[in-house]
């Protein structure tokens, strides 16, 4: 048996189970339900309120943003139940040891680490968000945009304690980050409706009447951008919107957690959290970071917790916390599974508690979470190749004649078909940047996956017509 419709852990032996180098038996899977509550509370997070002031720190339009929004979480929706779900619920294995399968244990060590590594960053993004919210009560200095390294012992203190608390709730494995996800959704979905709500008011909205006139005076004005930060346009939104989750979806770092659906169109519960999440959530984000500078146009810093507080006082600080938690569960989860593929024989909560305490040593530098969207477009960039390969190894291999999971077949400890594509892809991606400027890093990953799936199936083909097969 798997988790209940309502969250519960059930009566099972096996319920803590994770299956990590097995498929997923038909006991232990998960209804819709489950999945909705997952996106939905992974989407609707605290870095949202990160994300949506940037957007504005980058000088968008509010018909670039909108359009941008409606049509690149639509292509991420689809990118889930096309792509990552069916191989998912065909296959029932964890990425790390489907890429295992494909591309030989040396090659995927190298990805694991590789991989590991940026969730493990990502999630320091998120514990640096919620730290945010001890700010408010304790009164210590916070980052700002143009700050890199911690501001003090006080800063350092707080993402400490955060990232242990975080830790400790992703170290009872999916399960149990499922059923806290759907208990803790729809407070978040009702809260970022408040913040919107709340915040268009101070702007002055009275209703849909003036609410576009007061979106392109006073919110996204689509003037110049802040210090620092790139000018975004409806093509940037749309590929943000699209490829910020790349790693998850055409990356298929998704198939850890869809192996575990009933159904591969269980992918359309991503809408969910692309558009409670990465629409109705980034609106309501932009528009406080737009109620903070009317206020003081000079007080450009960009801190979810005061951000909240202003809206809503300590239910907002509340909402920060628990969102940048929901965020953070999954992801360290994770970035466990990937760490724990090193080593399959150590405890899978034992590395996710130590995944945690890493994440919130690079929380404390707040690099990282001041260029979250550059970030988060350079760990696709990065990624994305090795999801190229799981999709032509699947879908293209058997279809020009090849086998499929050749290293497992024939032993190999590298795969190097599968190593050039990724290295070709990564190439190519970084010599597009450097001929075109680094402002094009939303754009590169999509050329990029083509490239990686061309090099992996002239490889394999010429690889497998030599008898390696």
């Amino acid at each position: 048996m798997a988790v209940c419709e309502w969250g519960r852990m059930p009566e099972d032996n096996n319920a803590a189970a994770e299956y990590e180098r097995e498929a997923v038996p038909e006991r232990a899977r998960l209804g819709l339900k489950s999945y909705i509550g997952q996106f939905a509370g992974e989407h609707v997070a605290g870095t949202e309120l990160m994300i949506g002031p940037l957007f504005l720190a980058a000088g968008v339009s509010a018909f670039d943003f909108f359009a941008g929004l409606l049509v690149g979480n639509l292509l991420a929706v689809l990118s889930w139940t096309f792509f990552t779900a069916p191989i998912a619920t065909r296959v029932r294995l964890t990425l790390y040891y489907h890429l295992e399968k494909i591309c030989g244990r040396r090659l995927v060590v190298l990805y694991d680490i590789v991989n590991g590594v940026m969730f493990t960053i990502q999630v320091g993004a998120m514990i640096t968000v919620s730290a945010t919210v001890l700010g408010v009560f304790f009164k210590f200095r916070m980052p700002e945009l143009s700050d890199m390294l911690p501001t003090g012992i006080g800063w350092v203190v707080a993402v400490l304690l955060t990232g242990l608390l975080f830790s400790a709730v992703a170290a009872r494995g999916y399960r149990f980050v499922a059923a806290f996800a759907n208990m803790v959704a729809p407070l978040m979905v009702v809260m970022f409706a408040v913040f919107g709500v709340v915040s268009l008011r101070k702007l002055g909205v009275t209703g849909l009447g003036n609410f576009w006139e007061i979106a392109t005076t006073r919110i996204w004005t689509g003037g110049a951008p802040q210090p620092g930060q790139m000018k975004f346009t409806f093509w940037h939104v749309m590929f943000f919107a699209w490829f910020c989750n790349m790693v998850w979806h055409i990356g298929m770092a998704d198939l850890s957690l869809f192996r575990f659906a009933r159904k591969s169109w269980y992918g359309i519960s991503s809408a969910a959290g692309m558009y409670i999440g990465h629409f109705m959530a980034w609106v309501a984000a932009s528009t406080l970071y737009a109620v903070q500078l009317q206020a003081d146009p000079s007080n450009t810093a960009v801190l979810p917790g005061p951000l909240a507080y202003n809206a809503c006082g300590v239910l907002g600080l509340a909402v920060v916390m628990i969102a940048g938690w929901t965020t953070a569960n999954p992801t360290l989860y994770r970035a466990g599974l990937a760490f724990q593929a090193l080593a399959p024989g150590a405890s899978r909560a034992r590395v996710t508690l130590l995944t945690g305490l890493a994440a919130s040593v690079t929380a404390i530098f707040p690099v990282v979470v001041m260029k979250l969207l550059g970030f988060v477009a350079l760990w696709g960039m990065i990624l994305m190749p090795m999801g190229a390969v799981i999709f032509a190894d699947y879908w293209l291999l058997p279809r020009f004649g090849m086998r499929r999971f050749i290293a497992e077949h024939v032993r190999l400890p590298i795969n190097w078909a599968a190593g050039a594509a990724w290295c070709a892809s990564i190439i190519f991606c970084v010599g597009m940047l450097a001929a075109f400027g680094t402002d094009k890093i939303f754009f590169v990953s999509l050329p990029g996956w083509f490239v990686s799936i061309m090099v992996y199936v002239a490889w394999s083909k010429r690889m497998q017509g030599r008898g390696e097969r």
